[in-house]
């Protein structure tokens, strides 16, 4: 886990090519940002105070503007909070935000939003030697899982373990198990606790606040008034007096805190066997290292009865570095941009390779990376014009780096540099191979439903939910290509125990709408929202009292009839040419509303019910 000076790895300084990405470290009182221009490089590194906005958004718009209005693709932050789905409420603050309302509201392809102390377990791998202040003995053993705890406002917990292929941190709220005494002394510190708390863990006693309950507590041990001859103090007076020595109580304090701490860390190391090592962040140790090396800190990681000799084994370390929570979140970003995109970081490679590359290969190299969005967007006759060379040097340029083709090296290139497929249409040609025709046809459609996922209207659907979840009875109203959409619909229904119906024949759209009651929903889908007959079921059904449902283009006059529209405003020429793209989307709409319903099923304690329901749920 730590590596020596003279073997540590430099990591790139070849810039992004999308731009800088923005990371955060945000806590209850400050946020920490930074833009990213290249692996490993952080520029414009601020500080703010959160109780200066009103939220999030002021506060990243304010850091941007200062900093130039830089063009942002992607971004991550850290943040001391538990992070669970899209929603996010700071636990210290009173800001709640949906990460990907966020995100469009910055206009970024991806925000991530990660614990702090996952971000910082996953900085660990990184750190040298220079970035951290070893305590005590011990030797890291190679690949193996550390552990890492910082005492702050709160007490955070996490881990990180190796893997073949990377890092896996742990979400971990280990901060609140509960505080264990080692000695009579904080017993009395537990039942001073116990007081305020029927429930008392680490974190109450292992934190910047926890150091003021100690005070207060050894305070009254020892005899003494807190309001006359103990002062308050704040826990930075506490430790500002104990290492200036102007008051016995403090350093007792201090010494305290220190051997606590280590009891809670050498919980952790047995915990998961870590013995990569036991790391120590965190706002109050860092500042205070040089006294916390000789503190009773180690003595007590170490006094474990049987297990001495096994945690004599395990280094310890404060780190030293500053905002490593950012290096952290920076690791996780790019693990996350790489996943998606399927490929390393396909710029990198290109540099990487250049000097092997033939002298015309090379000219094709120089393009890609001096002008990567014209060789995304460009066929190959004016790529191999702008490189001067030949087509087939092109090919072969793209076969050097172990693709097929043009078309698959564009593919791979245009995750490596947006983290997602761009979204554009390449249209298949005659003389297309087999491959190209397939990753056109594969590229077309992933890129049109990355811009539909963007573009989605998360409020119409938890409406469309709504109703289907209280529906008596569905009907599907659809005609040619849509009608296979509505029997996909009807099938996944009629698992819900929803009586469901699909009409394709739009003789009987107006007969079967006027049968419908209040309660009954329609689903009417259409590419272009026109259709007469399908218009006039649709009023129909709404003078019967029944709700109707759309999916259809945002601007049709079936959008209009709706009481929910579900848009699907993909261009397609159906009048010419088979839809396809479109049939896709709609399907994905019913696939989202099934998933929809799904979570609202078997609450009644059927579970095993609900698990049979839906591939995509995780009960």
């Amino acid at each position: 886990m730590i590596t020596e000076p003279e073997i540590e790895q430099k990591p790139s300084r070849a810039s992004y090519a999308d731009g800088p990405r923005l990371l955060a470290d945000i806590g209850a009182t400050h946020a920490r940002l930074a833009l990213e221009t290249a692996p490993g490089v952080l520029r414009q590194t601020a500080v703010l105070r959160c109780e200066d906005y009103s939220g999030i958004v002021p506060l990243l718009n304010t850091y941007l503007a200062q900093h130039g209005n830089e063009r942002i693709s992607h971004a991550a932050f850290a943040m001391a909070n538990p992070i669970s789905g899209d929603l996010v409420r700071m636990t210290n603050r009173d800001w709640q935000f949906s990460t990907d309302e966020v995100r469009r509201a910055m206009g970024w392809s991806t925000l991530l939003i990660v614990n702090d102390f996952t971000a910082l377990a996953m900085a660990l791998p990184g750190l040298g030697a220079n970035d951290v202040l070893q305590i005590g003995g011990g030797k890291p053993a190679p690949h193996a899982v550390a552990g890492v705890l910082g005492a702050g406002t709160g007490l955070g917990v996490s881990g990180v373990i190796p893997t073949a292929d990377g890092f896996i941190t742990l979400g971990s709220e280990g901060g609140h198990v509960n505080f264990a005494p080692a000695d009579e002394r904080e017993f009395a510190i537990l039942q001073y606790a116990w007081r305020e708390w029927p429930h008392v863990s680490n974190e109450r006693i292992l934190s910047g606040p926890g150091m003021e309950l100690v005070y207060r507590a050894l305070a009254e041990r020892n005899g003494a008034n807190v309001a006359n001859s103990a002062p308050a103090r704040s826990a930075a007076e506490i430790v500002s007096c104990a290492l200036e020595q102007q008051d016995p109580l403090c350093p007792e304090v201090l010494e305290c805190f220190a051997g606590m701490l280590g009891g809670a860390a050498a919980n952790l190391a047995v915990t998961l066997g870590a013995f990569g090592g036991i790391f120590i962040g965190g706002g109050i140790v860092p500042r205070i290292a040089q006294w916390f090396a000789t503190s009773p800190f180690r003595a007590r990681f170490e006094a474990k009865g049987r297990f001495t000799d096994y945690l004599a084994q395990i280094p310890t370390y404060v780190i030293m570095t500053p905002n490593p929570a950012l290096r952290g979140v920076s690791t996780i970003l790019s693990e996350h941009l790489r996943g998606r995109s399927g490929a390393n970081t396909l710029m990198e490679r290109v540099q990487h390779l250049q000097h092997e590359l033939s002298p015309a290969e090379q000219r094709v190299a120089a393009l890609v990376l001096e002008h990567p969005r014209k060789v995304l967007s460009e066929p190959i006759a004016e790529i191999a014009r702008l490189a001067d060379v030949s087509q087939p040097t092109v090919i072969r340029f793209c076969r050097s780096l172990g693709f097929q083709g043009l078309a698959e090296f564009k593919l791979k290139f245009a995750g490596s540099l947006t983290g997602s497929i761009p979204v554009r249409h390449s249209q298949v040609r005659m003389s297309d191979s087999t491959h190209d025709l397939s990753a056109k046809v594969i590229d077309n459609t992933v890129s049109a439903i990355l811009k539909f996922r963007d573009g989605l209207d998360v409020h119409a659907i938890d409406r469309a939910i709504a109703l289907l979840r209280g529906a008596n009875k569905v009907e599907f109203y659809a005609m040619g290509n849509a009608r296979v959409v509505a029997l996909d619909g009807q099938h996944k229904f009629f698992r819900f125990r929803i009586p469901t119906t699909a009409h394709g024949d739009a003789h009987l759209f107006q007969l079967a709408a006027e049968l419908l009651q209040p309660n009954d929903v329609v689903i009417a889908i259409s590419t272009a929202g026109q259709a007469p007959e399908l218009l006039s079921a649709v009023d129909a059904a709404r003078a019967a009292g029944a709700s109707v449902i759309a999916i259809t283009s945002s601007k049709s006059a079936l959008a209009k009839k709706a009481h929910v529209c579900l848009a699907v405003d993909h261009t397609e020429d159906s009048t010419t040419f088979l839809s396809m793209i479109s049939r896709i989307l709609q399907l994905l709409l019913i696939d989202i509303m099934a998933v929809g319903i799904s979570l609202g099923a078997g609450q009644d304690g059927d579970i095993e019910a609900r698990k049979l329901l839906i591939s995509h749920l995780d009960v």
